[in-house]
């Protein structure tokens, strides 16, 4: 069971915990709910906050997904169950503009965008950062499954215990400011032992599922997302292959992803190899809204560039180094080489070994080569050249 003194300790704050006020933000789920839990036990002054995102009319008729209208409902029943007071802050407008509309446009351009990073560089860590400082908040916590440490008196980042459920890659983006008012009580956790202090506090949540889809992206339907947020901007085109040739018709090009196998639409090749008949996803030119397809080995990608570089760490001494880095939430992190300005905050990354399905606007996430758990920080793949050679295709 859990050791609340040692919750204490996590917490990091001088003196009596009934000294300090946690701001917890509470999606209505079991994690952030057991956070706040976990803090009143603990003798905190715990106030919730929940973020309304999105139109409240079509959120109530959608469950499983945070900041949804049953989400909020069930936020504000724990609350009750938990005595502590409970906001609701209506973010639709900032959500709208600083998430959904980056997501739209990021799909257009023939990248993979990642929003719940956004939501969290954006409306979640800046926001009500501040509606959090302005309630008198020590700090705020989340349920997020990461710990913070701290090294040398700095607070670092590091993997969640449950490897399962670890989010670091969703946290990269987190700042060096940002850590000192952040926690995650749940870092040290696994999933199995968090529903498990949900059914010591009788919680309703105990046994609600997690949510598997982006929280405005109903049944996990991207491109129905970007339709209605852009209508009349999708065009039909071609789907063709590595030689230019014509293979296939498709209704845009928000409906395919960079690797993707399935659900393209043609089939395989007739008298071809087995190893070089499935067709993959290589590439997508959103000028000429072309597909372009081929065998698994055109993915191939040595090299990507990455923007918006985040460090959480002190700026090592060299601007070359090895470096482990991980291209997405559910893969294994890869060596490779980075050389990294920082002045303009962009990186280039060489891998020790080819990836494939690399796209532009996912994240890179970066972590310390002596320490798989610490992060160190990401960014953003702006460019992932394949063995396809997308440029010259185009121009060809």
């Amino acid at each position: 069971m859990i050791n609340i003194n040692q919750v204490i300790e996590d917490m990091d704050l001088k003196g009596n915990p009934s000294e300090h006020r946690i701001v917890v933000a509470m999606s209505g789920g079991v994690d952030s709910s057991v956070t706040a839990a976990l803090l009143v036990e603990a003798g905190f002054d715990v106030v919730g906050l929940t973020m309304q995102l999105y139109d409240h009319g079509q959120a109530l008729q959608k469950k499983g997904a945070c900041c949804a209208g049953s989400d909020i409902n069930d936020a504000r029943l724990v609350s009750s169950k938990l005595q502590i007071p409970h906001y609701v802050l209506n973010y639709e407008n900032l959500f709208q503009d600083q998430v959904m509309e980056n997501f739209a446009d990021s799909y257009l351009r023939g990248e993979t965008p990642i929003p719940c990073v956004r939501c969290n560089q954006t409306v979640k860590f800046i926001d009500m950062f501040d509606r959090a400082k302005k309630l008198g908040a020590s700090a705020m916590a989340t349920g997020h499954y990461i710990r913070r440490r701290k090294n040398t008196g700095m607070p670092s980042l590091y993997k969640g215990i449950d490897t399962s459920k670890d989010q670091s890659y969703f946290l990269f983006a987190t700042t060096k400011s940002q850590l000192e008012f952040l926690r995650f009580p749940l870092g040290s956790l696994t999933k199995k032992e968090t529903r498990s202090v949900a059914r010591k506090y009788n919680l309703d949540v105990a046994e609600k599922p997690d949510s598997q889809d982006i929280c405005f992206v109903p049944d996990g339907k991207y491109a129905d997302v970007v339709r209605k947020l852009r209508p009349g901007s999708i065009d039909i085109g071609d789907i063709v292959d590595i030689e230019g040739k014509k293979l296939g018709q498709h209704n845009g090009i928000i409906d395919f992803t960079i690797g993707q196998r399935k659900g393209i639409g043609i089939g395989g090749r007739k008298g071809v190899a087995d190893n070089n008949s499935l067709l993959y996803v290589i590439a997508l030119d959103a000028k000429k809204k072309q597909v372009i397809v081929g065998s698994k080995d055109y993915l191939a990608c040595k090299k990507i560039k990455i923007t918006e570089c985040n460090w959480i760490i002190d700026k090592p001494h060299n601007n070359e180094f090895k470096i482990l880095v991980k291209l997405r939430n559910t893969s294994n992190p890869v060596l490779g080489k980075i050389k990294v300005d920082f002045k303009t905050g962009t990186s280039e990354l060489d891998f020790d070994e080819p990836q494939f399905g690399v796209s532009k606007g996912q994240a890179a996430v970066f972590y310390n080569i002596k320490d798989h758990s610490h992060v160190l920080g990401g960014g953003w793949i702006t460019d992932a050249p394949n063995m396809l050679d997308l440029n010259n295709f185009i121009n060809a």
